[in-house]
């Protein structure tokens, strides 16, 4: 029989050999194979924004939602996103754009959940002031082009053109800007509670010549999560200029290496 030090000295042994958890999950860690993608669009966007990057996982045997935040508020866009989680069956990466990326990191936790994709997105810790992150680096150009009508605020048409879309044909541009959603100021007021990405593998799309976001933030925010990280050099709308390389990074979350 084992007298008490041993036992205790064996309990020391054990504890020193177990690796302690501590920060942000690691996309190198085992990522569950996903059948399900939920995408979610941030600002000066809708649900449309997607269009190029669904046909491609669609392709891959992936079902595919794209979710229409309401911009309204930061509660109302994560139970909007909520609602489709909700729906999906079985494993589900939950990939945001923009301003999304606040909505991903908020409901990320939501178990159905295996991975997240931030494509040129914020990525903000529990609690964050992620404007007075932001304000750590050069204002990027199109944060001078946003108009308000009250309590409502857009991009210039030749914001968009320029610091939003500018990789974009400009045929292609003002297709988008002519669907272009309106977002509440309030949307801009709201914090995550939560830190999805401190507990599931994280992937990161960093736009290298983003005049939306700014891109040394979005590496910042990138390696602060530990994630995956690859740089596209393309303008904030990777995802419609260069869709099989955001495609290609979503596939990954989703197990398919």
């Amino acid at each position: 029989m084992m007298d008490r030090r041993t036992f205790l000295g064996s309990l020391v042994a054990i504890a020193a050999a177990t690796p302690l958890r501590s920060g942000p999950a690691r996309a190198a860690d085992p990522v569950p194979a996903a059948r399900n993608v939920v995408l979610v669009h941030g600002l000066f966007a809708d649900g449309s924004c997607w269009s190029e990057v669904i046909p491609r996982l669609q392709a891959a045997g992936l079902d595919v939602t794209s979710v229409q935040n309401p911009l309204t508020s930061l509660d109302e866009a994560v139970a909007a996103t909520r609602r489709v989680l909700a729906r999906q069956e079985g494993p589900t990466v939950l990939a945001g754009h923009s301003f999304a990326g606040m909505i991903v990191t908020e409901a990320g936790v939501d178990p159905r959940v295996s991975s997240l994709v931030y494509v040129a997105a914020r990525a903000p810790d529990a609690g964050e002031d992620y404007a007075a992150l932001a304000m750590q680096y050069p204002a990027p150009p199109a944060t001078a082009g946003i108009v308000y009508d009250g309590d409502e605020g857009m991009l210039s048409e030749a914001a968009f053109l320029r610091d939003f879309a500018g990789d974009l044909p400009e045929e292609r541009a003002k297709v988008l800007y002519a669907v272009q959603e309106p977002f509440h100021k309030a949307l801009l007021a709201g914090r995550t509670g939560q830190a999805a990405w401190r507990s599931k593998p994280s992937f990161y799309a960093v736009s290298t010549d983003d005049r939306t976001i700014n891109p040394d933030l979005q590496r910042f925010m990138a390696k602060r999560m530990g994630a995956e990280t690859i740089e596209v050099k393309a303008s904030h709308l990777s995802l419609i200029s260069q869709p099989d390389i955001i495609a290609s990074l979503i596939l990954k979350a989703a197990g398919h290496r």
